[in-house]
């Protein structure tokens, strides 16, 4: 029999970090993307130019028809938190209530809608929390229109192979409002939204995306952890 300390890692000493006081606050290591006006020189659209959408105190809210925006900063594995809101649903037509969503790496989307205590207004896979088109939550943590959510994701980034095929497909864990919606859920390929997914290769980090989708849906405290 070894002794105890036969088992004893001592090689590599886990870095400091300071928790947040709060929930709404970041923890010391993070990369705050959003946290009010001043951090939107870190976001643009889709074509370079600067955001349209409309700021008020610490939010931002989408404005219809100003197309998505982008992080000029590129990421790959991350934890990231964001805060979103959707708006009053009698400003919204037909299906689309509250529909935006958070695509990580631009690519692999997780859906923001407005689903609480809904009946069969939308496919479940395409509701608040599912993977778009790919995984329905495993529950509705959705609270209700006009309130704050909070997504906690873990994404582990797709890797491929020096021939550019694929070897790992991409990963993600999701809490919803504190509540675990997926669990280490595989993802099939990027956001497609007739037919099926299928991987391409890309770069190994690209930037972060929130989505337009002619909703008033608004953001506060976006930020993320690399690893």
């Amino acid at each position: 029999m070894p002794p105890a300390s036969a088992t004893e890692d001592w090689s590599v000493k886990p870095p400091l970090v300071t928790p947040a006081e709060s929930y709404a606050q970041p923890p010391s290591d993070a990369i705050v993307l959003y946290g009010g006006k001043q951090d939107l020189d870190k976001w643009e659209h889709l074509d370079g130019s600067n955001v349209k959408w409309q700021t008020t105190g610490d939010a931002i809210t989408i404005v219809p028809k100003t197309t998505d925006i982008r992080t000029k900063k590129q990421f790959g594995n991350i934890q990231l938190h964001v805060e979103w809101k959707t708006p009053d649903p009698k400003e919204d037509k037909d299906m689309n209530r509250g529909n935006s969503g958070v695509l990580l790496m631009g690519l692999y989307e997780l859906q923001i809608y407005e689903s609480y205590n809904y009946d069969t207004r939308i496919y479940y896979n395409g509701q608040a929390g599912s993977i778009y088109k790919q995984h329905a939550p495993l529950v509705n943590a959705a609270r209700k229109p006009q309130t704050w959510q909070t997504y906690d994701v873990i994404f582990e980034a797709p890797v491929f192979n020096a021939d550019k095929t694929l070897k790992t497909p991409a990963f993600m864990t999701v809490f919803h409002n504190n509540v675990l919606i997926l669990n280490h859920v595989e993802l099939k390929g990027p956001m497609i939204y007739q037919g099926y997914p299928k991987y391409e290769y890309h770069e190994a980090k690209l930037p972060l995306r929130l989505q337009e989708h002619n909703s008033r849906v608004s953001f506060r405290n976006i930020w993320v952890r690399e690893f």
